[in-house]
């Protein structure tokens, strides 16, 4: 099924905040539909998102993995929005942040009604970490849809890197949930098209959903 093209270069910041009652606060769970990004402090969340909207600096990358300490909201359209989810596991803080941006993540994906797909970025040379098995879990728990993208994919061989993506298919079953994985590059491009159909088709799914249910009943 086709769905409307997505103009992802149109996104926009719209809001940070530190956990999903200040985000709950400014934007309605009943309100438009989301997709989330997370990932690894190092594994290219912001440059996945800048290359998605061919914006040099919509999500701020740093070399200092870990700076993304808030939730951030881009709109992509009115009513569709891009989520920047805190990046996990690398980064040199203190360990009672690491615990309260794990919290805010649980309770971004189990609670949040309006997330209606999850994209998680995973380094193609560490793939499946603990952290990123236990995220993919509480979105299967909370039926949400994941795509897993492989990135920096550029940094591996054609064989290595097919290699590596069947053998993370294979692995992706153990979740029991809908989980699809694919290779991704910022730096060259691969995968883009996959990321940007993927999130087109959650935003499609959840509008068809919404003309259903905002149709008049025909009475016989």
């Amino acid at each position: 099924m086709e769905y409307p093209k997505i103009h992802f270069q149109k996104a926009h910041f719209l809001i940070s905040a530190p956990d999903i009652r200040h985000l709950d606060k400014h934007l309605p769970v009943e309100t438009g539909i989301e997709v989330a990004f997370a990932g690894r402090s190092n594994a290219g969340k912001s440059s996945a998102l800048n290359r998605l909207t061919r914006q040099n600096s919509l999500a701020r990358t740093s070399k200092t993995p870990g700076r993304t300490q808030l939730i951030n909201v881009f709109e992509v359209e009115e009513g569709k929005r891009l989520i920047d989810l805190p990046g996990y596991g690398f980064a040199k803080v203190p360990l009672e942040m690491k615990l309260k941006w794990q919290k805010s993540l649980g309770e971004y994906l189990q609670e949040r009604e309006s997330l209606k797909g999850l994209v998680v970025l995973m380094d193609i040379r560490h793939p499946f970490k603990e952290l990123d098995q236990q995220l993919i879990f509480w979105a299967i728990d909370a039926g949400i849809p994941v795509l897993a993208l492989l990135t920096k994919a550029d940094k591996l061989k054609q064989g290595a890197r097919k290699a590596t993506l069947l053998k993370m298919r294979a692995e992706a079953k153990n979740f029991e949930g809908d989980v699809q994985v694919e290779l991704f590059s910022s730096l060259k491009g691969l995968g883009v098209d996959v990321l940007e159909r993927k999130i087109a088709q959650w935003y499609g799914e959840h509008d068809a959903i919404q003309l259903e249910d905002e149709a008049p009943e025909v009475s016989e």
